[in-house]
């Protein structure tokens, strides 16, 4: 006789062994790792709530001091691998395998888990993915996620980072999983109800706030005049003749640099209201003079950032803001807006090779990809036009049918030719294809695909990708914008004028821009202390970008 319910009897189990750890839903701290053990198999599918920038500190902790005889082989399915706890229960042998999108922090020491065999890599996924895995063949039987406060019931409140918890906790809680929940605070009423606590079975009072990192602060003061100069060439060759008003920045200060010339360098330009009007974005620092200069009308935000909180209570005609007045965030909604309804992306990274392939993954760093690549790439289900959209699509298909002619994203990797410690950004191959080799992977980790690239931004100049129609005129456009890389030197400069004759390359002459113009005191803010300013005193950095 079939069984159809066995998933849900063994969920009740695993809950009554729980129980007795609990008054209702409540747990004390002290028995956190108990209740791990009591509620965890080994082998078990775990999320334990890691995204880029809220982390379920607690119960990582708690995770990481298991008794390995009794919690085993673990499969953790997480976004974020960003606390040292993350990879402890890998080398105390607690977790086995791990699909996950993002390492920053973590990226040197997961590199050497992975070589040393410690970890049997899934796959290294975007945001999207993994969260769409999530419902199909990665859904968690046992949910580990942070909010800011729950009720007697169980409802939490994330406050603004909600991030990936609505994911992580949906697919976990609809197919007998269990979900523990760590929050700042148990509270008699919730400022507004962001999971209902029937979803949520049990839940820990914290004896600190989780950890926030505030990943998308750039000090001003650190922006250099190169980057200056590439931010005043994505101006005025990308974001004015197109018309980009949708868009996506990525992590960096190319980009914070472009947030800071919009109210100075591209007013000049006569850019105001027709450019970087809507952003799937963080809460970017940088973007406050553009936000109170009048640029921006609309952000939509993957999770919230440091500092931010009040100044995003008082521009509730930009974010998106509950009855409390607090962001409220959401990871996979901002995915699909910047998948799907932005007309651009533009982000750094540190590889590029020849076909324009890019990649974060270097010899002794596999950071991941976050969402970088549902970012940068061209959603080939998108139907609605948009004028970006249309002359992007007929730059790359000059002589197709106008109705029938599918549009293209632009997706703009801006960077200089040199990056931290005089590495070049553009290399031959790309150290993906070695880690693959390596660790004998099937599909080498690469962030962006050439297919997907339209734009190359370097202090040389633009390469529009779109224009080249052979992969020689490509590799050409390519090596053209490389610098005095190996790369760049190994140009044909007959076929590179050439190219730039016909506007494939564009140097900052042809934009008339000239380099020296390039200076700091472009910036709309030059320091930390003058986004405060700007913010009318609204923005509290945190203590670390203090320096007054």
């Amino acid at each position: 006789m079939t069984v159809w319910d066995s998933a849900r009897r063994a969920r009740e189990a695993r809950l009554q062994a729980g129980a007795r750890y609990a008054q209702g839903k409540r747990v004390e701290r002290k028995d956190a790792t108990a209740l791990l053990e009591a509620v965890m198999q080994p082998g078990d599918r775990v999320c334990l709530e890691g995204d880029n920038q809220k982390q379920a500190d607690l119960l990582a902790q708690a995770l990481a001091a298991v008794d390995p005889g009794k919690i085993h082989d673990l499969h953790m399915v997480q976004s974020g691998v960003v606390l040292p706890e993350h990879l402890d229960v890998f080398e105390l042998g607690i977790a086995r395998r791990l699909d996950y999108a993002y390492s920053g922090p973590q990226s040197q020491r997961i590199a050497k888990l992975l070589f040393g065999g410690k970890i049997e890599l899934g796959a290294v996924h975007t945001y999207l993915e993994l969260f769409a895995r999530y419902y199909v063949d990665l859904t968690p039987q046992v949910a580990l996620i942070a909010a800011v406060s729950a009720d007697r019931d169980g409802n939490l409140y994330t406050g603004p980072n909600t991030e990936d918890t609505p994911a992580i906790v949906e697919a976990t809680a609809f197919k007998d999983g269990v979900v523990i929940a760590q929050v700042n605070q148990i509270v008699d009423k919730l400022p507004r109800v962001d999971i209902p606590g029937d979803w949520v079975n049990f839940v820990i009072e914290s004896d600190k706030p989780f950890y926030v990192e505030p990943l998308f602060t750039r000090d001003p003061a650190a922006i250099t005049e190169t980057q200056i100069l590439t931010a005043m060439l994505a101006i005025k060759g990308i974001y004015g003749p197109y018309g980009v008003q949708r868009l996506n920045h990525g992590i960096g200060f190319n980009t914070a640099a472009i947030e800071l010339l919009l109210p100075t360098y591209g007013e000049r330009l006569g850019l105001k209201g027709k450019v970087a009007t809507h952003w799937a974005l963080n809460p970017h620092p940088t973007l406050i003079p553009a936000i109170e200069s009048g640029w921006v009308k609309q952000i939509h935000s993957f999770g919230s950032e440091v500092g931010m909180d009040d100044y995003i209570r008082a521009r509730s005609d930009v974010y998106f803001t509950g009855p409390d007045g607090s962001l409220r965030s959401n990871r996979a909604f901002s995915q699909v807006a910047g998948l799907y309804a932005c007309d651009m992306f533009i982000g750094s990274t540190l590889q590029i090779d020849l076909q324009g392939n890019s990649s974060t993954v270097t010899a002794d760093r596999v950071a991941g990809f976050g969402g970088a690549p549902n970012m940068g790439s061209d959603a080939r289900g998108r139907r609605h036009p948009s004028a970006p959209w249309l002359q992007a699509g007929k730059e790359a298909d000059p002589d197709g049918p106008a109705p029938l002619r599918r549009g293209r994203k632009l997706v703009v990797q801006i960077g200089e030719t040199f990056g931290d410690k005089n590495v070049p950004m553009f290399v031959e191959n790309l150290d993906a294809l070695k880690l693959a080799e390596k660790l004998n992977l099937e599909l080498a980790p690469v962030m962006v695909y050439s297919d997907d690239v339209t734009h190359i931004v370097t202090e040389e100049g633009i390469a529009n990708l779109l224009l080249c129609r052979d992969k020689d005129e490509r590799e050409q456009a390519i090596r053209g914008v490389a610098g005095y890389t190996d790369v760049g030197r190994g140009r044909d400069a007959k076929m590179v004028q050439r190219l730039r004759e016909r506007g494939i390359i564009r140097r900052p002459e042809d934009l008339g821009i000239d380099p020296l113009d390039a200076d700091r005191r472009m910036l709309a803010a030059r320091s930390i202390k003058d986004l405060v300013r700007w913010s009318g005193g609204l923005y509290d950095p945190p203590s670390k970008f203090r320096n007054w």
